[in-house]
């Protein structure tokens, strides 16, 4: 499975930003894609994700702001980032996570910068 993001860049407090994440690759039936996002001297964590059924999960810290969505059409899984803040910045990475296996695939990272 390859992970392509695209959509990241620079941002003001306040702003919105679309990122896409472009899946290919052999996709079992059930699976699921995240986004998840590093900031600098941090772990990587979890920022939203969406299973093959629709079901999505959200940190804490973006519900009501962020918003996770899939095209199976497109194989496309994207995030819509309003009222962004600047402890949104962070390199944001696109994961594909297959319970059985279990298998785990990351794309190469974008980012995402939010001045103030």
């Amino acid at each position: 499975v390859q992970l392509v993001e695209s959509g990241g860049g620079l941002a003001q407090a306040g702003g919105s930003m679309r990122l896409s994440c472009t899946v290919s690759g052999r996709i079992a039936s059930v699976h699921y894609i995240g986004w998840y996002r590093q900031a600098p001297g941090r772990e990587r964590e979890l920022v939203a994700r969406i299973g093959s059924g629709g079901a999505t999960n959200y940190a804490d810290s973006v519900k009501s702001r962020f918003t996770i969505s899939r095209d199976n059409a497109k194989n496309t899984v994207d995030l819509q980032m309003n009222s962004l803040k600047p402890e949104d910045t962070a390199v944001y990475y696109c994961n594909y996570r297959q319970v059985v296996g279990p298998v785990d695939f990351w794309g190469k990272g974008t980012l995402v910068t939010v001045s103030s």
